[in-house]
């Protein structure tokens, strides 16, 4: 009776995410459409998985001045390739530009998302994004690093806030490092501010948020002075 039931525009999300063509790379075509699944998202830039090579991708959205990013983690998007994708920022090689603002077609948290967040998973190779510390020089970039890694934590996360900012930071642990960021995921702020605590980890954490934080969407930001720094732009469940 629920398969009768479902919210047609439900079971449409589920066939366009299911039905994809399987592609080997991104179709990076200039003024093509690409269809993604959003992991995180920033003004700065959302990350996506490409639902057609299930290849993470980082659009360059022109959100007009004063506008906030409404886009959250597992929202089904569409959008078009600008004509000029931008792709000389050595720092960020997987960010492509699109060319308006996004078509949100819904949501999808279907049973497949587990394998697929597991697959994308950053395997250990030395510190977080090749270097130690908050920050690295842009000119130090060559374009062989990627600018997003999906964490699966040793331990951890928990949040903490610091209350003479009133900044966010996420702490978790990875391969024996002891990592902390600064948090830009909105749900993960708003929830710090909503429980007034100036910490959360464990079972508190996940009955706040919601769900039990499973991965750490970590990026890399456009240079600021010259640098380029690590965030958490994203806590994501299992699936």
């Amino acid at each position: 009776m629920a398969l009768f039931n479902r919210d047609p525009a439900v079971r449409a999300i589920k066939q366009l995410v299911e039905r994809m063509p399987n592609h080997v790379s991104v179709d990076l075509t200039p003024g093509s459409t690409m269809y993604g699944l959003v992991l995180g998202s920033t003004n700065e830039s959302t990350t996506v998985m490409d639902l057609a090579s299930r290849t993470i991708v980082r659009w360059r959205i022109p959100w007009p001045r004063g506008v906030e990013t409404d886009l959250v983690s597992f929202d089904v998007v569409e959008g078009q390739l600008a004509d000029d994708l931008e792709r000389t920022d050595l720092a960020q090689p997987e960010a492509v530009t699109i060319a308006e603002l996004p078509r949100r077609l819904g949501s999808y948290r279907g049973r497949r998302i587990r394998q697929w967040l597991a697959d994308l998973v950053t395997p250990a190779d030395g510190p977080l994004f090749g270097f130690r510390g908050p920050s690295a020089p842009y000119w130090e970039f060559r374009g062989e690093r990627p600018s997003v890694a999906l964490i699966a934590a040793d331990r951890g996360p928990q949040l903490l806030r610091r209350h003479d900012d009133g900044s966010t930071w996420v702490r978790f642990g990875w391969f024996g490092d002891d990592v902390w960021l600064v948090c830009e995921d909105v749900h993960a702020i708003r929830t710090m501010e909503a429980t007034r605590r100036a910490s959360l980890a464990g079972k508190d954490l996940a009955t706040s948020l919601g769900f039990r934080p499973a991965y750490v969407l970590t990026t890399l930001s456009r240079p600021v002075d010259g640098h380029c720094y690590k965030s958490c732009t994203g806590l994501l469940p299992r699936g």
